[in-house]
């Protein structure tokens, strides 16, 4: 996401004064961070009461309150968005709290949370929130004394006079009117890197005491008086529908209210039958005793099977060609030393820690929603859509609550449609909750993809031509079957490689499935890295080459002779996360027998990471991965104990994706159901992690995401080392290990 550059200043209106109350506090309000029109309100009202939505508020007692437009799905903002505001700002960061904006897109513009965008969308108009703050409290005790504004400097919320030494706290300058002081945002003066006092320090997450002792409310933890619970049955297989249902049984459960089935509202969700109860249990219950006849619909005969055909048959063909430099299939077809391969990974379910659930209440006028989502603006009018009421915020009450995992499920509005749905038939508040078998067989899966790659290597060892040729299901052709471009989403990883080769072909085909699919935690990174970092390993090997060393000799931005290149990696960051891992991780020492060390880079989201894997491979086939030492090269880092845990986050979510389970296909349907069938890397199995952060000035970039491509290729690459068996299949099996 690029930085926004604002070009207009905070306009000097829209301030609020009621001597009523006794209480002050400034408000610093921006209108929206992406037209970036602003406003100011010197507010003496309740905060219950205050019309006027803001960013940050500052109160007499010196506290800040930061307004985050944006959920927090476990990442830290609440903790490192206030380290940017008090940074700047010049107070403690203890003093700064962090509340769930509301929705209102006229205030806080998009208020989705995806594509590791939290830092990268908040950094520059928070820190310009901050200093605009500082400026107009420096300001106004220069006024009060009467003394040169440039002779006053801010520290922990307070205005110190430099040359006499005398102070005054924020809370005091809070009750003038410094609606005359009001900075232009664009040029308001940010404070040097060098000078930073928070930003860079490791601070322990704020929430986190709450989230290990259970007081922490997530989604899942709401209780409205009044409200009804709710489980909807829906038809297993892909693109099916409802034919029809008997509900006599289940009506004759004890607690059960009402079932009634509930329109598809393509392509967000399939439709089915709600069944409504006093208490979740008795809702499951009362689903159970339901008879139905579904119709399988067009997708009844896809499977794993049918989907793995056409990946091979479509491989044969060229596909869509969507970068050509040189001539690669020439060079390779002519070449006296070439290599191919093929790579292919399963659909995988996003396996959220929470079950998908949503309250809703749909009134005449008004719907109030309480969920854990990633895309409350985006669910709000979806909501607004449903309920038949006005896109606006008095209309539509969004409660964003805390989540318990997202990795891109939680954009999707299925479950929130659902509840709408279900509260307005009704005609009362209604929690629907789904079980873990409704999550994992109703899921948009993360594509399954199939990789054929292709190069060759002249003489001197050097990797002259490379053509990768990506299959995956596409994730913008589910949602419209007619885009022209259903490589759109799949292709990040792949065609913006990073190796400096002459010639590179790049190509995209896609198979036809019914199999719902979108973004999965690094979306289409996660399986063109495993496949990039797979084969240049290979291809090192075949040239009788240190992988590290051949991936250094790979990385020559001179290479391109010129030619402007912005939509790669920088080089040099990726040689020096390269470097640092295998500094770190003891590249190059000698391993015992069956043991082995993997090394793989990858660049997404504009963050490097690359890991070096010690694994162990027993005789009877079974992996431990012992040891992954991580760089990582983010930018400015705002909070390192932040970084660190999504770094530790991803390597968990990569390895269960690579070495436990996947999401098969039969008849139409998912085949499992819960975690005994598809299982997650257990808390024994996790390895030591030693994380290596590189210093940056940069801006900071994303990083939710930017630690899962690397993971799965390094671990395989160790394999190979240990065991001189390639993996090109995910996820890892014991069995194949044992023939190793």
């Amino acid at each position: 996401m690029k930085e926004i550059v604002p070009e207009n200043g905070i306009s000097r209106r829209s301030f609020l004064k009621t001597s009523s109350v006794s209480t002050a506090a400034l408000i610093i309000g921006i209108a929206s961070p992406w037209d970036l029109k602003a406003s100011i309100q010197q507010d003496r009202t309740p905060k219950s009461v205050n019309p006027f939505p803001a960013w940050i508020r500052i109160e007499e007692n010196g506290h800040v309150t930061l307004m985050a437009p944006r959920p927090d799905m476990g990442e830290g903002t609440l903790t490192s968005l206030p380290m940017i505001v008090a940074e700047e700002l010049e107070v403690e960061w203890s003093t700064v709290t962090v509340e769930p904006a509301p929705v209102n897109q006229s205030v806080y513009g998009k208020q989705s949370l995806g594509g590791s965008g939290s830092i990268t969308g908040s950094w520059q108009l928070l820190r310009q929130v901050g200093a605009s703050a500082r400026v107009m409290l420096i300001a106004g005790a220069a006024a009060q004394w009467n003394v040169d504004k440039d002779s006053c400097y801010a520290e922990k919320a307070n205005v110190i006079h430099r040359p006499t030494g005398r102070k005054i706290a924020y809370g005091e300058l809070i009750k003038k009117d410094l609606s005359s002081y009001v900075p232009l945002l664009a040029s308001v003066p940010l404070k040097k890197s060098e000078d930073f006092k928070i930003i860079g320090k490791p601070t322990h997450k704020v929430e986190l005491p709450a989230k290990v002792t259970g007081k922490a409310a997530f989604g899942i933890d709401v209780t409205v008086p009044g409200m009804l619970y709710a489980v909807v049955a829906r038809c297993p297989a892909f693109g099916g529908k409802l034919v029809t249902f008997d509900a006599t049984k289940a009506k004759a459960i004890p607690g059960v209210r009402e079932v009634f089935a509930i329109d598809p509202v393509p392509p967000h969700t399939v439709g089915g039958i709600a069944v409504v109860a006093d208490s979740t249990w008795q809702a499951i219950k009362g689903r159970e005793a339901l008879s139905i006849e579904w119709d399988s619909g067009p997708n009844g005969k896809d499977s794993s099977e049918s989907i793995h055909a056409q990946f091979v048959s479509l491989a044969q063909k060229e596909g869509k060609v969507l970068r050509n430099d040189g001539n690669a299939p020439s060079v390779i077809d002519s070449a006296a030393k070439k290599i191919e391969a093929t790579y292919e990974l399963p659909f995988q379910a996003h396996a959220t820690m929470e079950p998908l659930n949503c309250t809703a209440h749909v009134q005449p006028d008004k719907v109030e929603i309480w969920a854990a989502t990633q895309a409350p603006d985006y669910g709000a009018g979806q909501v607004a859509r449903i309920a038949g009421v006005p896109f606006n915020p008095q209309s539509i009450v969004f409660h964003p609550q805390l989540i318990g995992g997202g990795f891109g499920r939680r954009y999707q509005m299925d479950f929130v449609i659902e509840a709408t749905q279900v509260s307005k038939a009704v005609g009362k508040p209604v929690k629907l909750t789904w079980t873990r078998e409704d999550d994992m067989q109703h899921d948009f899966y993360r594509p399954a993809s199939y990789h054929h790659m292709s190069a060759s290597i002249d003489g001197s060892g050097r990797v002259n031509a490379w053509r990768h040729r990506v299959l995956s299901t596409s994730i913008r052709q589910y949602f419209n079957q007619s885009i022209p471009t259903p490589e759109a989403q799949e292709m990040d990883g792949a065609i913006n490689v990073p190796y400096t080769i002459d010639n590179i072909r790049v190509e995209y085909a896609c198979p036809q499935t019914g199999v719902p699919r979108a973004w999965w935690r690094s979306v289409a990174d996660s399986f063109n890295g495993f496949a990039v970092e797979s084969f240049i390993d290979e291809l090192a090997a075949a040239a009788g080459k240190d992988p590290l060393e051949f991936r250094f000799s790979l990385l020559d931005k001179s290479k391109f002779k010129g030619k402007k290149r912005d939509d790669i990696a920088d080089y040099d960051r990726l040689k020096n996360v390269l470097k640092l891992a295998a500094e770190k991780g003891n590249w190059g020492k000698q391993m015992p027998k069956g043991q082995g060390r993997g090394i793989a880079a990858h660049f997404s989201f504009d963050t490097y990471v690359a890991y070096v894997a010690e694994v162990t491979v027993s005789s009877n086939g079974n992996l431990k991965v012992d040891r992954v030492t991580a760089a990582v090269d983010c930018g400015q880092i705002v909070n390192p104990d932040g970084v660190k845990a999504m770094v530790e986050g991803a390597i968990v979510y990569g390895l269960s994706a690579a070495s436990k389970d996947k999401i098969t296909i039969a008849e139409g349907r998912v085949q499992q159901n819960n975690f005994d069938d598809y299982r997650v890397l257990r808390i024994n199995e996790m390895p030591v992690v030693d994380v290596n952060l590189v210093a940056s000035t940069e801006n900071p970039t994303g990083m939710g995401e930017p630690g899962v491509p690397p993971i799965a290729p390094a671990v395989t690459n160790a394999i190979f080392a240990a065991t001189g068996k390639r993996i090109r299949t995910l996820p890892i099996t014991s069995q194949y290990l044992k023939s190793a």
